[in-house]
């Protein structure tokens, strides 16, 4: 059986390809209600609809920052906010050449019988709300599953699990004219070493795309947003250029070339680490069929939150600081990072464990 080939096909292929421009990444502002919640309080500025709004349009109105991205990710409240200004967000974007998206899926539940591994939920009326969604000017959409690694985990149970709901996320997607991402994030939490990591993302990629052949998937209309291939948050500590090339690996070995772009996620690692990282893999010689680019949550926006501090003063300041991280990440796409952006801050440890949007 062929993909499926629906009325948007050559806009998904459009969108897609368009998204995986080397030289732009996506900014993940995607944060839940409870997730911003989590870094408005790191910043000690209190979670309401306001200041939310403020931190946003701080990231989508800075200078030129926006230059270096191809999309946004942005949460369903964030989908409708205006500037203060009464600018839709989503007219910002779209004048700065940036295709907005929007997080679909409702957050993870576990699966009974297992040691606390995960499947993630959002299936109820998501053919209905990607209309909705489209009609209010998104392109894309994100979905995440999460997945560990353990003595015995992920078990097959949660790969099957996780690899369907993508598939089955990605298609009604397209159906309705979005362009899914597919994010089957393997969380960084334990001491294994990177092999061990490597061996678990390559079984994930491959129960991936089989899931998203099976449901006749466009795969020219889909991103792919995976962890990089690292040794544990307590294992042994190893060079971005290894990092590099066991990521690099398991990407050749399992993502087919007909999907035009690989947007990493940054999974806890410092602003500069994931830069360096993802700078590292551009510069592999070897064929890399795909843009290798970002889709950064807290490795965009950690120093410019900290800049910020919820105060109008430090906006200016904090957009630099942006500006600074988007350009990094920019030519980091490219191979061309010289490393050093951001100082101290940038270097900070993002990590949580067990990390819960």
């Amino acid at each position: 059986m062929s993909a499926f080939v629906g009325k948007y096909a050559d806009e998904l292929i459009k969108n897609a390809k368009y998204i995986a421009t080397p030289g732009k990444g996506i900014l993940a502002a995607d944060e839940s209600t409870g997730t911003i919640g989590k870094r408005l309080s790191s910043i000690k500025v209190d979670n309401n609809e306001p200041n939310r709004q403020a931190l946003r349009e701080l990231l989508f109105t800075s200078p030129n920052a926006l230059s270096y991205l191809s999309g946004v990710i942005l949460f369903e409240e964030t989908l409708y906010q205006n500037t203060r200004d009464g600018k839709p967000f989503v007219e910002v974007l779209q004048e700065n050449n940036v295709i907005p998206g929007i997080k679909v899926d409702k957050g993870t539940v576990e699966l009974a019988g297992t040691n606390g591994e995960t499947t993630t939920q959002g299936f109820d009326s998501l053919g209905a709300r990607c209309q909705q969604y489209y009609k209010a000017g998104a392109r894309f959409a994100k979905w995440r599953s999460v997945l560990k690694i353990g003595p015995t985990e992920p078990s097959e149970l949660s790969i099957q699990q996780n690899a369907q709901g993508l598939a089955r996320y990605a298609i009604i997607c397209q159906e309705n004219g979005l362009v899914p991402i597919v994010e089957p994030e393997i969380l960084t939490d334990g001491d294994h070493d990177i092999k061990k990591c490597a061996a678990v993302t390559e079984t994930v990629l491959a129960a991936v795309y089989k899931a998203l052949n099976d449901h006749h998937v466009l795969l020219e209309g889909t991103l792919l947003k995976p962890n990089m291939v690292t040794p544990g948050s307590a294992g042994p500590k190893v060079s971005s250029e290894v990092i590099a090339e066991y990521t690099v690996a398991a990407l050749r070995r399992t993502v087919p070339p007909a999907v035009p772009g690989i947007v990493f996620l940054s999974g806890g690692q410092s602003e500069e680490e994931a830069t360096l990282n993802l700078n590292a893999m551009n510069k592999l010689e070897v064929l890399k069929p795909w843009t290798l680019s970002f889709s950064f949550g807290r490795a965009l926006q950690q120093s410019t939150l900290k800049t910020w501090g919820g105060k109008t003063e430090n906006v200016g300041k904090a957009q630099g600081a942006f500006l600074g991280r988007c350009k990094a990440n920019s030519e980091a796409t490219l191979g061309k990072y010289e490393g050093g952006t951001g100082g101290g801050l940038a270097s900070e440890s993002l990590y949580v464990k067990g990390y819960k949007y």
